[in-house]
């Protein structure tokens, strides 16, 4: 079996904080996830996450204007540097304090930086190639008393604005100006959190936390009235030279307006200088659109119960991304058919458990909020939520047959989902309420089981035709912590903290029960695909392994070295000396039983070989600092007298007083003095792998987690050049290089040379032509072969009399490619739909022919004997 899974996709999490930021075409969403980033394609309707990782949790990402070079920066100011196309890391870069607001210029030469009250401007490096110092530093800008929180460049690039919570905005050159001083834009009451500027330049708009918007100007000349002001030529200097005119205006308050939101604050703003819209978020939720100077209001609405925490408008100016960060939610929304674009929104509590369907292209995630979601592999969405749920999900299962899902949650009740019509149409309870832990779904899909994890420590068994609760196992003496049916149905395997295994013969009327006595609380319990042996996980970090037919003891892995790892913050000991509570909590069989993926309290999954019993591959979850269990050692400068500094809360140090006061509890007025401050752990609540075996998916603290193989560069030797012509590729066939000759036809793509080439390959050695045939071909292939078995097609039955050797082939590409094309079902949909047209024309067509026969030869026989009588009598 392959080990050489990678990071493919993190689903799950939408949007944590940070800004969203659109691509240069609009066609794309950057959201910062952790201290990833995940991209949303808004017209193919996928989604991906790049590969690279920041230290912590990202807090600003730019993109280029021509989206070649992304910026990301975590909390603590470290910089990534990446080709965005490529997805590659270029440079690495410290600013050394955390930054509030990062752009690119129009030109795409410089990147302004806020640096604390200072802003940096610095010039972009060549994303083509490697530098040794990459970041060269263009100029400090001074002047703001207090943090700046927003940079705006003119259209230009030859001056920008820049906001701070001195309640001022202040407009710098790029480049030093003789007898320019950095104009200073006052008369807010309370921190200006964005400006901008008009497509002319001629109008800066500025916003501030309150709710106010100010339209400057440039004030009119003395001795000159308004109308003069507004048609006055471009200033040139003594050389005839053009000037700033930005810098060299006398700007001035024009007008006053105010959004009239009482009780709110804006948390964010946007402009499209083209079209004058301005787009502002608000603390309790809601956002409004406003055409500027004249300040109409376009329309305000309602999309989320938190506060929104980023917005961005893409260039055409008809879609609005949002971020609410409370709630992780994504919107982008289409403002003028006020219509949603895309609708997202992650779990709000941790991640449980998770469930791949029958054919791999769903995953269902349980979590803490009591929702449950399925999300395609494929796209990376979220299609359908479930929300009946009253308290957390522990378990989901997809059903082996038909598009049924199952939950199990602590509201005491086992629910079954039909994926067809997305409603609840089966609700099991038991008879007294009962907390359930676990799950575990026939593979007929008939019965279904659950475990208690309070008071009664039962097995219930339901029917899923009728509802009505079969039977009541009894036996554990503590809660049931994992169910599984064997493959072939017969057994139930539960797994209990009294520290066994039971294997129970739940369709047998004696209901015979066998006891796995094990040294610790068993965690979990999984069956090998072919239903012969089990591996239970325990409380000491062991996994053990069992014949299921004679009950023995076959094998034990010593795990709890290699999940052993990560140092939390307020651990007295070192990460390799504190194995405490490591261990493994789920574990699962790859496809062919070869394998076992283990995951649990620690930031490692471990992948291990089952016959040699030995460690194949580790994967880090996540290097994201801003979780505790994810560094090895311990920065002792960090720990004060209170104890460490990132668990002491700093609520009081805010600025603001909206960040200070912390009403959590109803008519709390001093406070919630119970509340601290905490940190997330990195670890693995369950994993599973695949039903094709071409992937694993994770349900971790950051998200879920999808690792598959890397298959998608295929090898593909062959070009296209000018040696590449009909005669050649005959030469080829005439030295018996089938496959090569083969490749080359479908790569000149002539139907009559490919369909000699086709019919030249030997009987015998279609089965090693077709194994070695490269994937990128598959679909022509198939479609050539569905095209010679239909009747209608370009080679008609009626005509070939190839019909077993097109048989043949497409028996050994389905045999030799199977699980490949299994995993891309719906990628290859119209190839399928048409091989099995073609393979149906082809038996009836065979059919009505043996029919006809059938009927001849009857006729033949009975002539034949009627004429055997008529002779016989003429003979008497």
């Amino acid at each position: 079996m392959k080990a050489n899974y990678k990071f493919s996709n993190l689903c799950g999490t939408v949007y944590k904080q940070g800004n969203v930021v659109f691509s240069s075409d609009g066609n794309c969403v950057l959201s910062p996830v952790g201290n990833r980033v995940t991209v949303f394609d808004l017209v193919k309707n996928k989604s991906y996450t790049l590969p690279f990782e920041n230290r912590k949790n990202i807090a600003n990402i730019s993109l280029s204007p021509d989206s070649n070079v992304l910026l990301t920066i975590d909390e603590d100011g470290r910089a990534l540097l990446s080709n965005f196309k490529r997805r590659i890391v270029l440079h690495h870069f410290n600013f050394k304090k955390p930054i509030n607001d990062v752009k690119f210029s129009p030109n795409g030469k410089y990147i302004a930086v806020t640096h604390d009250s200072h802003v940096q401007v610095w010039q972009t490096p060549n994303h083509l190639i490697r530098e040794f110092a990459p970041f060269n530093l263009h100029r400090t800008y001074t002047g703001h008393h207090d943090e700046v929180l927003s940079i705006e460049w003119s259209p230009d690039s030859s001056c920008f604005l820049t906001t701070s919570r001195d309640m001022t905005a202040r407009l710098f050159t790029l480049d030093p100006l003789e007898g320019f001083r950095p104009k200073t834009f006052a008369g807010h009451r309370d921190a200006v959190i964005a400006a901008y500027f008009s497509s002319d330049a001629k109008t800066i708009y500025t916003v501030s936390r309150d709710g106010a918007t100010f339209t400057w100007r440039a004030k009119p000349a003395e001795g000159s009235d308004e109308s003069d002001e507004d048609a006055a030529p471009m200033d040139m200097d003594s050389n005839s030279q053009p000037r700033n005119i930005i810098a060299n205006t006398r700007w001035g308050i024009a007008k006053r307006n105010y959004f009239h939101q009482p009780g709110t604050k804006i948390t964010c703003s946007t402009f499209h200088a083209p079209s004058n819209l301005l787009v502002v978020g608000f603390s309790t939720g809601v956002f409004g659109l406003w055409e500027m100077p004249e300040f109409s209001n376009i329309h305000t609405l309602s999309i989320s119960q938190e506060k929104i925490s980023s917005v961005a408008i893409n260039a055409t100016g008809e879609w609005l991304a949002f971020g609410a960060m409370k709630l992780g939610q994504l919107l982008v929304w289409e403002w003028q058919s006020e219509s949603y674009i895309l609708k997202q929104q992650g779990h709000y509590f941790d991640m449980n458990t998770l469930s791949y369907s029958t054919d791999g292209q769903h995953v269902a995630t349980g979590g803490d909020d009591g929702k449950i979601k399925v999300w395609n592999t494929v796209s990376g969405f979220c299609f359908v939520t479930f929300s009946e749920h009253s308290a957390s999900v522990a378990a989901v299962e997809f059903a082996k047959q038909g598009q049924v899902l199952f939950s199990a949650s602590l509201d005491g009740t086992v629910r079954a989902f039909d994926l067809v019509r997305y409603r609840n149409f089966r609700t099991f309870t038991s008879p007294s309420p009962v907390q359930f832990s676990s799950l575990a779904v026939d593979p007929s899909g008939e019965v279904v089981a659950a475990g208690g994890s309070t008071d009664r420590f039962q097995v219930f068994l339901w029917s899923v035709q009728t509802g009505k609760l079969l039977d009541v196992l009894s036996g554990h003496e503590g809660p049931v912590s994992s169910l599984a049916f064997s493959p072939t149905g017969n057994v139930l395997a539960s797994a209990s903290w009294d520290k066994s295994v039971r294997l129970w013969d739940i369709f047998n009327r004696s209901h015979d029960m066998e006891t796995l006595q094990l040294n610790s609380d068993v965690l979990s319990v999984a069956f090998r695909p072919d239903a012969r042996e089990l591996a239970a996980s325990t409380l000491d970090g062991q996994i053990s392994f069992f014949d299921v037919e004679e009950g023995k003891l076959t094998g034990l892995i010593e795990g709890r070295r290699d999940v052993a790892g990560g140092r939390n913050v307020g651990d007295r000991t070192t990460a390799a000396n504190n194995v405490s509570g490591k261990c493994f909590t789920s574990v699962a069989y790859s496809a062919d039983g070869h394998c076992l993926l283990a995951g649990g309290n620690s930031k490692y999954v471990v992948l291990y070989d089952v016959r040699d019993g030995v460690m194949l591959k580790k994967f880090q979850i996540s290097e994201n600092l801003s979780l505790d269990g994810t560094q090895e050692m311990l920065d002792s400068r960090k720990v004060t007298e209170a104890g460490p500094v990132e668990l002491i809360d700093d609520r009081g140090d805010e600025s603001d007083l909206e960040d200070r006061m912390d009403d959590t509890l109803p008519g709390a007025q001093r406070g919630d003095l119970s509340k601290r401050k905490y940190r997330q752990e990195a670890r693995t609540k369950c994993i599973r792998f695949s039903p094709t075996g071409g992937a694993w998916a994770a349900a971790s603290t950051e998200g879920l987690f999808i690792y598959s193989l890397e298959d998608s560069i295929a090898f593909d030797p062959f070009d296209l050049d000018i040696e590449l012509t009909p005669s050649a590729v005959l030469s080829v066939l005439s030295q018996r290089e089938y496959l090569k000759a083969l490749v080359m036809a479908f790569r000149l793509n002539e139907r009559p040379l490919l369909r000699t080439v086709y019919e030249a390959v030997p009987r015998a050695d279609v089965a090693l032509v077709s194994r070695q045939l490269p994937v990128v071909y598959l679909p022509a292939i198939l479609k050539l072969v569905s095209d010679r078995l239909d009747p209608g097609g370009p080679d008609r039955v009626g005509r070939s009399p190839h019909l077993e050797f097109d048989l043949l082939w497409a028996r050994a590409l389905l045999f030799n490619h199977g699980r490949y094309l299994r995993g891309r079902s719906t990628e290859f949909a119209s190839v399928f739909r048409s091989l099995w047209k073609g393979l149906l024309e082809a038996e009836q067509s065979i059919s009505k022919i043996c029919d006809e026969n059938s009927a001849t030869l009857s006729f033949i026989i009975d002539q034949s004997l009627a004429r055997q009588n008529a002779e016989v009598i003429m003979v008497e």
